[in-house]
């Protein structure tokens, strides 16, 4: 059943992971040791889906997720599925503050397209007969412009940036066409890589572009994929910078992106992250255009479980009021709880509560 979205994203929205029970964790090392199916794990994750969905409602969202248990990533198990791209282990993983990242990543070895039997689209298919008409089912997966970290442009098959970004952007359009065509109404690109754009030192990059150069070529792949985006489609981007056992890769502030990306981007929500010093003020939020994409403002950490005060909060939102009316404005944590399957530093139950005091929150201010 297709749902028409009316306000999304919502007051109090997530971004979408959620840490992975001990039963997945369990299930997928018995399926690497090969006493366990493909199809018994799949059922096994279905049982979790079925049992975080029912709590996402319990705690009051108007949006769930299937906390991306069918994934080990929150990019590579989508990207893997492409055509002309695959996932290897590389020498090292990612460097991230005080931790190297588990080693695995993504290549291009072919031309780039989509791939009609990827796997997340189906299962999309049973996510939204889990959720039925109880919620709107949210589907996540990486920006186009994730494809464009260092290292993944094939530089014999692409040595041309701008036809590489033409392949890009049709694998995505073709992409989001077959997530509408299987009932989605509500899509979420994860873009480490824009966040990444504001850094002093731009990670993951090798690209030889200046920083504008990169700025001007992500807003094209962004809005050249949205260009004949169904009306009754919502797409958000969710920038981050870095989350991997509560750990962080990067910080600087949005004031070098805003100007073209806050102001041009053809997206209907910005879930940005706010939840410490890393992230600066929300001055370069003056560049999103008034009655706009809203702007969801992770002012909640996903990083531990300890709650936010709630004065603070409120105190926070108003300040970026300055910027931003208030009718504009969604809060929710800054990231997911689990971009990879290893999980940031907090139980189950303090997510839970996390989320509900996100919506309590959010009932308090908006009504």
């Amino acid at each position: 059943m297709t749902k028409t979205l009316v306000a999304a994203p919502f007051r109090a929205d997530h971004v979408g992971s959620l840490l992975r029970p001990e039963r997945i964790h369990q299930a997928r090392k018995e399926f690497q040791a090969g006493s366990l199916s493909s199809a018994e794990l799949h059922q096994i994750e279905t049982e979790e889906i079925k049992r975080i969905v029912d709590k996402q409602i319990e705690v009051g969202l108007q949006a769930v997720t299937d906390g991306e248990f069918r994934r080990r990533f929150w990019h590579t198990d989508f990207l893997e599925h492409l055509n002309g791209v695959e996932g290897y282990v590389p020498d090292h993983g990612f460097q991230f503050k005080g931790e190297e990242t588990e080693r695995y990543d993504v290549r291009v070895t072919g031309k780039v397209s989509f791939n009609p039997n990827h796997p997340h689209v189906q299962d999309f298919v049973e996510f939204e007969e889990i959720v039925g008409d109880r919620a709107i089912a949210k589907q996540t997966i990486p920006s186009p412009n994730q494809l464009f970290n260092a290292g993944i442009r094939n530089l014999e098959i692409y040595p041309d940036v701008q036809e590489y970004a033409e392949d890009v952007i049709q694998t995505y359009r073709d992409a989001v066409k077959a997530f509408y065509d299987a009932g989605c109404r509500y899509l979420q690109f994860d873009d480490v890589y824009i966040a990444g754009l504001n850094a002093p030192e731009i990670p993951f990059n090798d690209s030889g572009y200046s920083r504008e150069e990169l700025i001007d070529l992500a807003l094209h792949v962004v809005n050249s994929v949205l260009e004949d985006k169904p009306d009754d489609l919502i797409v958000t981007t969710h920038l981050c910078r870095g989350n991997y056992r509560s750990k962080w890769a990067f910080e600087g502030s949005y004031a070098k992106i805003a100007p073209v990306l806050f102001a041009k981007e053809k997206v209907n929500g910005f879930f940005l992250e706010y939840d410490d010093d890393r992230s600066g003020d929300f001055k370069p939020l003056d560049f999103i255009p008034n009655g706009g994409p809203r702007v969801v403002l992770g002012v909640f950490t996903s990083k531990h479980g300890t709650l936010e005060d709630k004065e603070n909060i409120k105190a926070r939102i108003e300040e970026a009021t300055q910027y931003v009316p208030l009718e504009q404005l969604c809060i929710s944590p800054q990231c997911g709880f689990a971009s990879t399957h290893h999980g940031n530093i907090l139980t189950e139950e303090e997510q839970w509560t996390k989320l509900k005091y996100i919506v309590d929150v959010s009932k308090e201010i908006w009504g």
